[in-house]
């Protein structure tokens, strides 16, 4: 593809589109001109309305809520694609009072239950070798 120089053809175009835009002006216009007062009157009271409500807090909130949606619709469908988490155990394998007393185990063991945790402790501790 050739990208030289406009041709005549280009020029052509650019005339057609300047006359074209002098047309509809010309048009547009005419048909202004042509409406009364209270038509005139009642565009410009609603333009005024319109650059209000865009100048407003409510505006600018508005302008947001499309990236507001979107974010939610996001944060929703990860909520929904993650898989549930499991049971969390507040007490895992640890003996609860109602174990001790319905046990079997003697409750004379139970008095001296830091001395074993400090011989378990104490053996972790050993190394063996």
């Amino acid at each position: 593809m050739n990208m030289g120089p406009p041709g005549p053809e280009t020029d052509d175009m650019k005339k057609s589109d300047e006359e074209f835009a002098q047309e509809a002006k010309a048009l547009f216009d005419g048909s202004v001109d042509k409406l009364d007062a209270a038509t005139l009157s009642t565009l410009n009271q609603g333009r005024h309305r319109a650059l209000e409500a865009a100048r407003s807090p409510r505006g600018e909130w508005m302008r947001w809520a499309p990236a507001a949606g979107v974010a939610t619709a996001v944060l929703i469908a990860v909520m929904v694609t993650l898989p549930e988490p499991g049971p969390v155990e507040v007490m895992p394998e640890a003996m609860t009072d109602m174990d001790i007393l319905l046990g079997e185990d003697s409750i004379d063991m139970y008095e001296d239950l830091e001395f074993y945790s400090w011989l378990d402790v104490a053996d972790e501790g050993e190394d063996v070798g």
